[in-house]
């Protein structure tokens, strides 16, 4: 079991890894060898992660979550297999992370009563503008 936080831990077993060639620059280090690693997270499966977690997750991952709901992340930043491999899974735990953390509780606004009034007084002019645009109407 990995620990993301106090409360969350993830199965080593859910991370599923396959290593791709990677794009950009390296020269033929880049043709010849896979070191460019994509991490497939199971978000539905992951037992462990709350329902309203999961939810999160989903929405977070944004397009880089599939059909049957697999988050899919992309290493590619460094040149060696194994530091993808970290960067990756450090990507996901960051991910869950955000999704762990709960909202931020709304605070209402009160206005002053000043506030209030003047904002009434601009409602009130601006309805009697929009009525000046009426069309007249003459009864003979």
């Amino acid at each position: 079991m990995i620990r993301i936080t106090e409360t969350i831990e993830i199965d080593e077993e859910s991370l599923e890894f396959t290593s791709i060639y990677a794009s950009g620059p390296g020269g033929q280090h880049v043709n010849k060898n896979r070191t460019a690693m994509q991490l497939r997270f199971d978000i539905v499966q992951a037992h462990t992660l709350s329902h309203t977690i999961q939810q999160k997750l989903i929405r977070l991952g944004g397009n880089r979550v599939s059909n049957d709901y697999k988050l899919i992340i992309t290493a590619r930043r460094y040149r060696s297999q194994a530091r993808n491999r970290q960067d990756a899974m450090e990507r996901l735990f960051e991910l869950i992370r955000r999704a762990a953390e709960p909202p931020k509780p709304r605070i209402k606004r009160v206005r002053s009563r000043a506030a209030h009034q003047e904002r009434l007084v601009e409602k009130r002019k601006r309805s009697e503008i929009k009525a000046g645009r009426q069309r007249v109407m003459i009864n003979y």
